[in-house]
């Protein structure tokens, strides 16, 4: 047989070449990966590695709640969580009423937990839910300074309080621990005084009588006590194998963390917004009073959940919501005989419900941008059991929408 002229074995190589070329240049345009300081860094373009052919799709199933509903068991105020056993049983936290509300699988009311109040199974605007395989119920009350554990029943089961540690969301872990966030979002007027010190990890693993065994997410130092408190915000959520993820409120940066605390990698995407700060903010006193100005920074991320492949999906802002979308909540506390009375307050254009300022983004487990879904409605939070989505809208319907996660 005769050897094939150089010249086609050179044209061959070279076509091969560009055709490598060729789906390297198209992931380029969905991704760029770097390594600093050892870490995995991800630069996602914008649509991320599907385009426009995403392979999932969110196919809607309900609503739960609504803010002026006939039925009170369905009127929430002010939601902030939702937890599925293991029957499938739905558990609202409807924190503005205190109390956790029951339903089937398919949303009819079954019982309701709690009541307003400082003592066993009481909550003054709860923040957090969790449910153990076992079924126990486990109830974040940061202006208690507690988490509740309650019975599958509803009854108390025992209160684990905290001193040092502000209480914060929290997420179950299966081995029998609790990932804890922050927690309280208020400046002391010691903060103020204080020389600064090492900023603390952002998430607390914690064992089941609150002990603090290892902590997890690092805050970038701006140097300036209010940016710090603005631009760390983050919101996390933790998978079956331990690893925790963070998703920062006002910073372009998703992270993932080993359950040792090793930063795993760190993703950012491009957005149609600056996320650079436009101030810092002041502090002023006035005779005893302190008045304290937030910085003035883009929002843009409102929530974070992990699927059961590992993907993980973060709520992005799309774009800054308009004067006429925005709502915010005020806050007094009253002290009446040694109790504390807390009262919140919605104010803002709650009447508009539906915008396409929100989009969810999914992302790889090594921090691809694998694709981008839009909404039509607002988005506070996301949560994630099995197929089934749940996207809550806190402020303006006080419902959650639920989705089924459908390959397509």
């Amino acid at each position: 047989m005769r050897e094939r002229p150089k010249r086609s074995r050179l044209a061959i190589a070279a076509v091969l070449a560009a055709a490598v070329l060729g789906i390297q240049g198209t992931l380029l345009l969905a991704q760029e990966i770097e390594r600093k300081d050892g870490v995995r860094v991800v630069h996602n373009k914008k649509g991320g590695k599907w385009g426009k052919n995403p392979q999932l799709s969110l196919d809607f199933v309900r609503t739960l709640g609504e803010l002026e509903a006939k039925d009170g068991n369905f009127a929430f105020y002010l939601p902030s969580d939702i937890a599925v056993d293991g029957q499938g049983n739905l558990y609202v936290l409807d924190s503005g009423n205190h109390r956790v509300q029951k339903f089937t699988p398919d949303g009819k009311y079954l019982a309701t937990f709690g009541r307003q109040g400082q003592g066993p199974t009481e909550f003054q605007f709860p923040e957090g839910l969790e449910i153990d395989a076992k079924g126990y119920l486990y109830v974040s009350d940061p202006n208690n300074q507690k988490i509740v554990v309650l019975t599958p029943e509803g009854k108390d089961h025992k209160v684990i309080k905290f001193v040092d540690n502000p209480v914060g969301e929290i997420a179950w872990i299966p081995t029998g621990e609790i990932a804890m966030g922050g927690g309280s979002r208020f400046i002391k007027v010691a903060d103020i005084e204080e020389k600064p010190k090492a900023l603390p990890k952002l998430v607390k693993i914690l064992d089941l009588e609150g002990k603090v065994v290892r902590e997890v997410g690092e805050q970038h130092d701006f140097k300036d006590l209010l940016l710090n408190r603005a631009a760390n915000a983050a919101r996390f959520a933790v998978d079956p194998a331990r690893h925790v993820y963070l998703s920062f409120v006002r910073r372009n940066s998703i992270e993932k963390y080993a359950p040792d605390g090793r930063l795993l990698w760190r993703a950012d995407r491009d957005l149609n917004y600056s996320m650079k700060p436009k101030g810092k903010g002041k502090i002023e006193r006035s005779g005893g009073g302190v008045s304290i100005t937030s910085p003035d920074i883009n929002d843009c991320s409102s929530g974070i959940a992990v699927d059961g492949a590992g993907r993980v999906w973060i709520v992005t802002l799309d774009r800054q919501l308009k004067k006429e979308e925005s709502v915010g909540t005020s806050m007094s506390i009253t002290w009446d005989g040694g109790q504390q009375s807390i009262s919140y307050k919605v104010h803002g254009e709650v009447e508009t419900q539906k915008t396409d300022a929100y989009k969810l983004e999914v992302f790889a487990p090594d921090g691809i941008l694998l694709g981008e879904i839009p909404l039509t409605h607002f988005v506070d939070g996301i949560f994630i059991y099995g197929d089934r989505l749940f996207l809550l809208d806190k402020l303006r319907g006080c419902r959650f929408y639920e989705y089924r996660i459908s390959p397509r």
